[in-house]
């Protein structure tokens, strides 16, 4: 391996192209930072309220509950009906246990028991919603990747008698 050495009288000179590049960077960091502060851009989206302005409807809907069953499995039963629309074993399911902690998590800081199911929302733009009625905390599952929301698609249009399921909008 070749290794440079430099002494105190060597020239080390820096390229100009990726001083000032940098350097734009930083600039424009700091003036989008400022101007979201200022007031020039929204701090953030809400779902909902782009949806409302959309016109975006409701596909389909499912009540679901998530339980901690023997040996760390994670079950997901249909509130309705009790049903069985998913298990996962320790170490498998990392994406269904984390939502549903992030969504318990919230109800318990407000005292808030599990009497009250989630509802798996599905809308005609093809986002699927996991809100808490409850606390009216929600989760676009759509922002985790498709893999990710794909895991929720299945349980909401799991195998059920379609009386359990609320089709919305198929008229």
């Amino acid at each position: 391996m070749i290794v440079k050495t430099y002494d105190e009288d060597d020239d080390i000179k820096v390229h100009r192209v990726p001083l000032i590049m940098a350097c734009v960077l930083v600039i424009s960091t700091i003036a989008m930072t400022a101007s979201v502060s200022w007031g020039f851009f929204d701090v953030e989206a809400v779902p909902s309220e782009v949806r409302a302005e959309a016109g975006t409807k409701e596909v389909a809907t499912r009540q679901i509950q998530f339980f901690d069953a023997e040996g760390g499995m994670v079950r997901v039963e249909d509130a309705e009906t009790g049903a069985v629309i998913g298990e996962y074993d320790r170490g498998t399911g990392g994406f269904v246990r984390q939502t549903a902690r992030a969504l318990v998590h919230q109800r318990r800081i407000r005292g808030i028991g599990a009497e009250t199911g989630f509802e798996l929302i599905e809308w005609d733009d093809g986002a699927l919603t996991l809100l808490d009625p409850a606390t009216d905390k929600s989760i676009e599952l759509a922002s985790f990747g498709p893999d990710n929301r794909k895991i929720f698609a299945d349980m909401l249009h799991a195998d059920l008698p379609t009386a359990t399921l609320s089709q919305k909008g198929a008229n």
